[in-house]
């Protein structure tokens, strides 16, 4: 602003050329609307001025002095002799043309409300609660209740909040610039719970004008609306202390963990084909599981996102559950009831991409704000959404922040970060020439790798007990090591290898299941090298493949006892379990996200057989440590013969300090019988689980009690000769 702007600037006389700083204001292109409109002094008197786009008349509260319209304009202004008795905050009453009333506090008296210590840490990348900060927040200044809103749009000529409040008009709460780091606030007074907002902004550069939600927006209206909307204030009274308290104290690492996988838009819907709420979700879901012996529920992306069909993986609101399912509140209520009932919560947390919805965070300030610039770094072609860029302070503490939000805010157990190896590699799904190399001119990305173990490193100094795991497809090294020890840090990784060569190898006929042994055995050349999740997840059921039982081969009887065989695979091999619903009761057909489960075929009695055989091995698996307590090490597992191809017969033990288990795989349709493994110890062992019991729609061929003979084997000293059913798998106890 220029001396002429100032001189012009405090008050106007009827007839006045307007001054540049008063025009750029009309224009609505002005970065700082407290230097023309609110309170000012000028010559011994106070001027009051505001923008009043539908007024036809107004005044300073019911019946103080008369706002007087500047010619040509939407601007009123007063010149008062100072020492009047109008409050520092005054109100403003104004009418329109067709006799309507209206009044507000004049938002153009507060002083800014953001701390520079604020600023400069998210500047810094440094602010961990960004989320208290920028976005709309309740608050009370200087005794006035009303609503905080603060955005990050450094390529921003001007910011505004628009609504129903203000009629969409963005130039009527036009919000203040506090300076170079691009963050822009306004303080609304009386502005309640439950308002639509936007953020309208002009980029400096070519004037467009884009119309933003926030992207610290803690709730959002349902689709295909995309206004955000102001929350009251948390005060939820949460009832999970006691879970919270030994969650910190546990090692989830030497724990049971089985974990259901839901998306829940199509788990269970109301009988109009429509969405049910949160809390009766809860309740559903927990009165389902917990009979089912599952530890934790993960769902697929619940936070906000425009595209059903993108089940949430392309997210526009990183702070908000979607309001498919209910209120921010009526989540909060999920996650408890799930903690008082001894149920841990995942949720699937996207980092990776972002959709270009023209309303979401896509060229936020008409710039490449929070992807790259090149699309050859910003942008993933084969799902056509952008890339964040890692190495931006602001980018990044957005991420982190929205990590820690929901673990401290929701009382989340975990996250599992999609898409990881999509985030390390420069040259992920790229051609040559399509990328940039680092500095070093490798194909590692070199920005996410510090964001990763950032993440790591907070989370978990901040939340005790937390979870961070990474689907990650690669042979990429120490992802779930100690950042320390040049780790990524996270808690544990899923296993995708072991998925695609076990799925594979059960999609063989078993006539050829010999020449394919290697796809069983392989695995345990690497089971130890990281933390393992073994997932049989929702990508394994989609697309054309089918779902997992309709992968398995054969005549009805053998895909049923062939599932059933997986099953007790999964459970009984090194790792920690995640299954997806419908898996659990054999779901004939694939699964269709707008539609519910096929539950009604549990009314069958293989099904209900696949139903039983997951929740047995659920509830030994929780109730034998050897089964769980050495996952990751070695001194859990051990071979008794992985070579015997020409039969497809596998055999291990499974053991903890204090547990030995027994293990026998027969992946063909003939009995194995008189078949002689070596055990380490004397005594008798007991059959605890048959997958071809009777009462899982087996054959029922299984074994009594059986003495470990004096007569070495395998290099061991004692041995045992049993059976082994057709397409089933064994477990034995020793018992004396």
């Amino acid at each position: 602003m220029n001396s002429n702007d100032t001189a012009k600037a405090p008050g106007i006389s009827p007839g006045t050329e307007l001054s540049p700083l008063f025009q750029r204001f009309l224009d609505a292109r002005h970065h700082d609307p407290f230097e023309v409109l609110g309170r000012h002094r000028d010559n011994g008197k106070e001027v009051f001025r505001a923008f009043l786009p539908w007024a036809e008349r107004a005044r300073i509260g019911l019946e103080g002095p008369e706002l007087a319209r500047i010619p040509g304009t939407d601007l009123f202004e007063a010149s008062i002799k100072i020492g009047n008795a109008i409050p520092p905050h005054h109100v403003i009453t104004w009418e329109d043309k067709s006799g309507g009333r209206g009044q507000h506090v004049d938002p153009y008296t507060f002083a800014p409300f953001l701390s520079d210590f604020d600023l400069y840490l998210f500047g810094e990348g440094r602010h961990h609660h960004i989320y208290r900060i920028l976005g709309a927040h309740p608050m009370t200044l200087d005794h006035i209740s009303g609503t905080g809103f603060a955005v990050w749009a450094p390529n921003a000529e001007r910011v505004s909040v628009v609504g129903d409040f203000n009629r969409w008009d963005g130039r009527v709460h036009v919000m203040r610039s506090r300076g170079g780091g691009g963050v822009f606030e306004l303080f609304i007074p009386d502005l309640p719970p439950g308002t639509l907002y936007k953020f309208e902004i002009r980029n400096r550069q070519h004037d467009t004008i884009l119309l933003k939600t926030d992207p610290y927006g803690q709730r959002f209206e349902l689709r295909p609306g995309t206004a955000s909307i102001t929350v009251a204030a948390d005060h939820y009274d949460w009832q999970d202390q006691a879970w919270a308290k030994a969650r910190a104290k546990r090692n989830w690492l030497s724990e049971p963990m089985s974990i259901y996988e839901v998306h829940l838009g199509s788990w269970r819907q109301d009988p109009q084909g429509g969405f049910l709420n949160y809390r009766t979700l809860a309740e559903d879901l927990i009165a389902y599981i917990k009979p089912l012996g599952f530890t934790h529920l993960e769902l697929l992306p619940i936070t906000e996102h425009p595209f059903d069909g993108s089940w949430g993986y392309q997210t526009t609101g990183y702070f908000a559950p979607t309001s498919r399912f209910g209120s921010p509140d009526d989540f909060r209520w999920f996650v408890d009831y799930c903690h008082q009932h001894g149920v841990g919560v995942i949720l699937d947390w996207v980092p990776a991409h972002f959709p270009k919805d023209a309303h979401g965070l896509a060229a936020f300030d008409g710039t490449p704000l929070y992807e790259h610039e090149d699309p050859r770094l910003g942008e993933h072609r084969d799902w056509g959404t952008l890339i964040y860029n890692y190495g931006r302070n602001e980018v990044r503490n957005f991420l982190i922040g929205s990590a820690l939000f929901w673990l401290q805010e929701f009382h989340l157990d975990g996250l599992r970060v999609d898409a990881v190896a999509s985030m390390l590699y420069l040259d992920y799904s790229r051609e040559d020439g399509d990328w940039i190399p680092n500095k070093y001119g490798g194909n590692e990305n070199l920005e996410a790798i510090a964001f990763f173990k950032e993440l790591n490193t907070i989370t978990h100094q901040q939340c005790p007990g937390s979870l961070i795991m990474a689907e990650e497809s690669t042979a990429w090294p120490q992802v779930t090591r100690p950042t320390w020890t040049g780790g990524l840090g996270f808690s544990m990784k899923w296993n995708m290898g072991w998925m695609h060569d076990t799925l594979e190898y059960f999609s063989k006929d078993p006539i050829h299941r010999h020449y394919h042994h290697d796809q069983l055995t392989f695995g345990l050349l690497y089971a130890f090298t990281e933390n393992f999740i073994l997932p049989f997840s929702h990508d394994e059921v989609v697309h054309g493949k089918g779902s997992l039982l309709a992968r398995m081969p054969g005549d009805e009887w053998q895909r049923f006892a062939n599932l059933r065989l997986l099953m007790t695979y999964l459970m009984t091999y090194p790792g920690k379990k995640l299954l997806f619903m419908g898996s659990e009761f054999g779901q004939g057909t694939e699964w269709n996200a707008e539609g519910s489960l096929d539950w009604y075929v549990l009314d069958y009695p293989l099904h209900q057989g696949i139903h039983k055989v997951v929740g047995d091995l659920n509830r030994l698996y929780i109730e034998r440590p050897a089964l769980y307590r050495h996952d990751f090490s070695p001194e859990g597992f051990e071979w008794i013969d992985c070579h015997d191809a020409s039969q497809s017969v596998l055999s291990y033990l499974r053991k903890s300090d204090d547990d030995l288990l027994v293990i026998l795989f027969n992946f063909t349709p003939i009995p194995q019988n008189d078949y002689r493994i070596g055990v380490p110890e004397a005594g008798v062992y007991e059959e605890i689980f048959n997958s071809d019991a009777i009462f899982y729609g087996g054959s029922n061929i299984g074994n009594r009690a059986l003495s470990a003979e004096a007569t070495p084997w395998m290099g061991r000293p004692y041995s045992l000769s049993l059976t082994i059913p057709p397409l089933a798998g064994i477990i034995l106890g020793r018992v004396a």
